[in-house]
């Protein structure tokens, strides 16, 4: 299925839902470095592309195909332009960016700082409900499958052959970390399961259907990035308990940005694949990003990277 640039998708009844259509167009780590050059930069060019990225020609040409098939890229001759869909990709790219600079130890120093165009301070982008504009944290929201949500629906469909997501051989800057988080579909699915509640291996293999062996390997990788933490013994990951940090609730907005961005842009005819709630406040939850320094709204054309010195 080819998506529209301009308009949200119309899924079919009870298949791949807006938290599938996400994870299987933005959790893929060459689709993460394509789109932070589109968007930062304004690449538009395969043979750009090519020289900013160790990557293969015929991958890149698989990934750019991908994205213009999901509607986030448009071809006019050789340009690829992102379309009003790929644009609107940017908060999750911004919370990334905000996440590797803080968070990633030994490659944050190598990002650009944000520079806030509408009121000329360095800022970092801060989550805050649009309804009443109180900032938010995990433990704020509620969340539980919609009406065309159930892991089912919501887990990700193999659809481009990819690299291991822990690689480093990218170099500094190229957000490393997040890419070991959201760089695959099955890493950010786990992801996803442990902000939803799931504590033990089986519980993460029951609700996303993966073989175990996978299993064990993202809890391992999350444990190696301080992600997760595990209670009880730490050689048997079906032995053990495992929780989030708080470097890893601090990605909660790349997932909240991510979760937006999919709702927005693909309607399943039952209804939302998740339904979230502010607590305390009782009413429905709507992400928005604002600067730190003025707490005004922010857009993505109002960010402005400034130079390491």
């Amino acid at each position: 299925m080819t998506h529209p640039p301009d308009r949200p998708s119309e899924l079919g009844a009870g298949g791949d839902n807006a938290i599938a259509l996400t994870i299987g167009t933005a959790a893929d780590e060459w689709a993460l470095l394509i789109l932070r050059h589109a968007l930062q930069r304004g690449t538009r060019r395969a043979k750009d592309w090519q020289d900013l990225l160790p990557i293969t020609n015929a991958v890149l040409t698989a990934r750019l195909r991908h994205l213009c098939d999901t509607g986030v890229l448009v071809q006019d001759g050789e340009d690829y332009l992102l379309s009003p869909r790929g644009i609107g990709l940017w908060p999750l790219m911004v919370t990334v960016w905000a996440w590797e600079a803080v968070w990633a130890a030994g490659y944050g120093a190598e990002l650009p700082a944000m520079r806030h165009a509408g009121c000329g301070e360095h800022f970092t982008p801060t989550l805050v409900c649009r309804t009443c504009l109180a900032p938010v944290a995990p433990r704020d929201v509620a969340a539980e499958f919609g009406p065309s949500g159930s892991w089912p629906r919501s887990a990700p469909n193999a659809t481009l052959r990819r690299r291991s997501s822990g690689s480093t051989s990218l170099g500094a800057g190229f957000f490393p970390q997040s890419r070991a988080l959201i760089g695959d579909r099955w890493s950010a699915a786990v992801l996803g399961a442990a902000f939803l509640g799931a504590r033990r291996a089986v519980e993460f293999q029951r609700r996303l259907g993966a073989p175990a062996t996978v299993i064990a390997d993202r809890l391992r990788t999350f444990r190696a990035l301080g992600v997760l933490t595990a209670t009880g013994d730490p050689d048997r990951s079906d032995r053990s308990l495992y929780r989030l940090t708080d470097k890893g609730r601090a990605f909660f907005p790349v997932l909240m940005t991510g979760l937006d961005w999919g709702e927005r842009w693909f309607h399943a005819p039952e209804g939302p694949a998740m339904l979230l709630t502010h607590r305390g406040a009782c009413h429905p939850y709507e992400t928005l990003l604002v600067c730190s320094a003025c707490a005004k709204p922010l857009a993505g054309h109002a960010i402005e990277p400034v130079p390491v010195d």
